[in-house]
């Protein structure tokens, strides 16, 4: 699509490692994001969730993330790559879903990595009409990953278990300080919550009940260590009865309190 400087789109180009500066939570727990995610991994393996699918990567995988899908990745110490950060509309011809794809010719790579490279070169230098330049890369980059084939493990057709798991996972991502029970999601999908658990735990190697719990977990914790926000009202915000309520779900789950796991997060950035 021709370049439209109007429209309130930013790429950023950085290491993969900023994608969890806080630490291995903000990568490891069931999320959804308000920006779009291209991942380039140049080193090492590791699993990734998306969308309800779990599935294996490594060397030389490409993966995207749409804002608003949920997702979760393991990445081992060894491994390294980029990220690329878009905020705004999706741009044409990135996909509307999440897409995992392995750059298996070195031409490919070096293809991409080259993208990578100017990107940051560009946003580092910012020379008249650079915008304009990162968006033409990201747009290849987009092509080169339309590109790739699916491989034997990622079919077009999906089975009725798989078509479950991601539309429950499509409801829990786009929570808004909603506190709904895994049963009520369970009886708006019109399956019982037994049926519900089952399912997501075969597709995804989690259950209903934890991918809930994740994704409840990690919004607190980036209210916590991203905001001033009074924990009551980060209670209130996230839907849970009361300020003691929510101090007892985190500290359950990470074993801290929400005061101590912000000071943490505040000393870090000091």
């Amino acid at each position: 699509m021709p370049f439209d400087s109007d429209l309130p789109r930013e790429f950023h180009a950085a290491p993969l490692v900023r994608l969890a500066p806080e630490g291995g939570w903000q990568t490891g727990l069931a999320h959804s994001r308000c920006d779009h995610l291209l991942i380039w991994i140049t080193r090492g393996q590791g699993r990734i969730l998306l969308n309800g699918q779990q599935r294996g990567f490594g060397l030389h995988s490409v993966i995207f993330i749409p804002a608003g899908a949920l997702w979760s990745a393991e990445f081992t110490r060894q491994c390294l790559g980029q990220v690329l950060t878009m905020t705004g509309p999706l741009l044409p011809p990135f996909p509307e879903e999440p897409v995992h794809r392995r750059f298996s010719s070195l031409q490919e790579q070096s293809s991409l990595a080259g993208h990578f490279e100017a990107i940051s070169r560009e946003q580092a230098a910012q020379a008249p009409l650079w915008r304009r330049a990162v968006q033409a890369h990201c747009e290849l980059a987009a092509i080169a990953l339309q590109r790739q084939p699916e491989t034997a493990a990622q079919p077009h057709s999906q089975t009725a278990a798989q078509r479950l798991c991601r539309a429950y996972c499509r409801r829990i991502a786009g929570l808004q300080g909603c506190r709904s029970t895994m049963a009520e999601h369970a009886a708006a999908l019109n399956v019982t919550p037994t049926h519900l658990t089952r399912v997501c735990k075969k597709v995804s190697g989690k259950t209903a009940a934890a991918l809930l719990t994740e994704r409840q977990l990690h919004a607190a914790r980036t209210l916590l260590t991203a905001t001033g926000l009074p924990i009551r009202d980060i209670a209130a915000r996230l839907g849970f009865g009361s300020a003691a309520y929510f101090t007892r779900f985190i500290s359950q789950h990470t074993g801290e309190p929400p005061s101590r796991l912000r000071e943490s997060a505040r000393s870090r950035t000091q």
